[in-house]
């Protein structure tokens, strides 16, 4: 059931309906949680085994974890005044031993299924391509897995709640139900965003009374998701996937124009999918939090990745930069270094205090490129990001060394736009390695950048990728749509979009929706014979 479908609206109106007429306030979340299920039913039955795997193992293993800290807390307080530091520490020990390893259980068992069904086939097929490079025989069988709904989100999302259970900053949830409702919740199943437990649950399980101002919000943010998704996305995928079809048919000056493309289809996308689930979250009282921040208005890479997909740079800043960059192997290589006679000099200093976490980042994003797919191309993605971010760090000194000596006002409007266009080409560069099959292809590409740059060729080759100059047009006028809604946004961070329509003259506020509502109507793509693109990130 696609967001952009007929029947997902009248499946989001009908559970509404019932949710609010519901009669028994304190068990309304039952109703979300029904809905949940239908929802993931009607993506296919083979699936719920799945999730309910996820659901059922991070559930008892949740509560095994804080049976294990309740009962060792109770050791402690009986022994308090029998036990020596030394003894206490030894106990506690143990037990963070085993609270780990029954951590570690839930993390290898849902991870484990999840990179199987993902990272199989493609492991399986770069070893024989290894053995048969070397004159083996051997070759490992290739299978026909399937890939879950939403499994990448709710695995992400399970393990995280794990994690802080072991951590102890939230308790275990203790109704099985509840807790399914946490993993399944119908709109952010299909691409996130990957939420916390405690931003998200209490919402979840408190019950919720129907608030016109929440209902119209959540409908104009639907309505912005649907406009960027079904008028500017799904018209200019059909360019993009003409191009991927025959990639190796297309000049420099064509590719380069695909890459561009790509970069606004995705952004629409992506972002159009989340206000759609958002949109429907708010409509039930629920605030799930933010994904974008207007990305390409970064000045640098790491700002970009805070902007962008921001619920999966959390998870991997809380669960994995943070455990690796505070490890005491990482630790004790920024004290090595700090010791040595490199380190008592200005650079080695530097180094010392920023090579943990550099390395840390880079290895961060080396598994957000493992994330995006079973494919070298995506470890190129992951590597090319982390090693700029790496770089950026380490070269920090020396960048700030040449403006000075340069004297540049970093802090200028000039400057500004230099770091925003500097850190778009950037993207631009880690977007070859989404558009192109594959990593050999990537190279290539960024070899025909340089050496194929043709303009009448790259024309007449623009206007044979399906799109005649209205859709063009179309799409441009998208851009600057989005660019001016962001400029806003940007300049107004403390107040949206929607919140600064409900201070306009009536005629303006629905004005806008009206405008919003007909414009699908006549440039939304869709109607019979129109098979709606997929959500770019359904696919993770």
């Amino acid at each position: 059931m696609s967001y952009t479908s007929i029947n997902f609206l009248f499946f989001v109106l009908a559970t509404m309906l019932v949710y609010f007429l519901f009669p028994l306030k304190k068990q309304k979340w039952v109703v979300l949680l029904a809905a949940s299920y239908v929802f993931y039913l009607f993506a296919g039955y083979k699936y719920v085994a799945f999730i309910l795997f996820t659901t059922i193992s991070t559930y008892l293993i949740a509560l095994w974890i804080e049976k294990i800290s309740t009962s060792s807390k109770a050791v402690i307080k009986q022994n308090k005044a029998d036990w020596s530091r030394e003894q206490k520490k030894k106990y506690k020990d143990k037990i963070k031993t085993r609270k780990r390893l029954v951590m570690a259980l839930c993390l290898v068992l849902n991870f484990g299924i999840l990179a199987f069904l993902k990272y199989y086939n493609f492991f399986a097929g770069s070893l024989n391509d290894v053995m048969g490079s070397f004159g083996i025989g051997f070759s490992a069988p290739t299978l026909s897995l399937f890939l879950p709904l939403g499994i990448s989100f709710y695995t992400f999302q399970s393990m995280g709640y794990i994690v802080d259970v072991y951590r102890e900053k939230t308790p275990a949830e203790r109704n099985p139900l509840k807790f399914a409702l946490f993993v399944s919740f119908f709109p952010q199943i299909i691409q996130g965003p990957i939420s916390i437990y405690d931003q998200l649950a209490k919402q979840l399980y408190e019950p919720h009374s129907f608030d016109f101002t929440r209902f119209k919000h959540g409908i104009e943010l639907i309505l912005w998701g649907l406009v960027k998704k079904m008028i500017f996305a799904d018209r200019a995928v059909e360019a993009i996937n003409t191009v991927t079809a025959s990639y190796g048919s297309y000049n420099g000056t064509t590719l380069t124009f695909t890459i561009l493309l790509y970069a606004f289809q995705l952004y629409a996308d992506f972002s159009g999918g989340i206000d759609i689930s958002r949109g429907v979250a708010q409509i039930f009282g629920i605030d799930m939090m933010e994904n974008f921040k207007r990305p390409y208005f970064s000045k640098d890479i790491n700002e970009y990745w805070r902007r962008w997909h921001m619920s999966l740079g959390n998870w991997f800043k809380n669960y994995l930069f943070y455990p690796l960059a505070m490890s005491s192997l990482f630790i004790n290589i920024s004290k090595k270094i700090k010791g040595s006679k490199f380190g008592s000099t200005a650079a080695g200093t530097h180094i010392a205090k920023v090579l943990p976490t550099s390395i840390a980042s880079f290895i961060v994003f080396f598994m957000v490129g493992v994330w995006h797919g079973a494919n070298w191309k995506y470890i190129g993605f992951g590597v090319w990001n982390g090693g700029i971010i790496m770089l950026s760090v380490l070269m920090k000194p020396v960048f700030e060394w040449v403006i000075k000596k340069l004297h540049i006002n970093a802090k200028s409007f000039p400057y500004t736009v230099f770091q925003i266009i500097r850190t778009f080409i950037v993207v631009l560069v880690g977007y070859v390695f989404d558009v192109a099959p594959n990593f050999g292809e990537a190279m290539r590409t960024f070899a025909l950048f340089f050496t194929d740059q043709n303009l009448s060729v790259g024309w007449s080759q623009i206007s044979t990728l399906g799109l005649g100059k209205k859709e063009y047009l179309l799409i441009l006028a998208g851009v600057v749509l989005v660019f001016i809604v962001s400029l806003i946004q940007e300049r107004n961070e403390k107040t949206t979009i929607r919140e600064m329509l409900d201070k306009k003259p009536f005629i303006i506020r629905w004005g806008a929706v009206f405008v919003g509502v007909m414009a699908l109507v006549v440039f939304g793509v869709y109607g019979s014979g129109f098979n709606a693109a997929d959500f770019v990130y359904m696919q993770f």
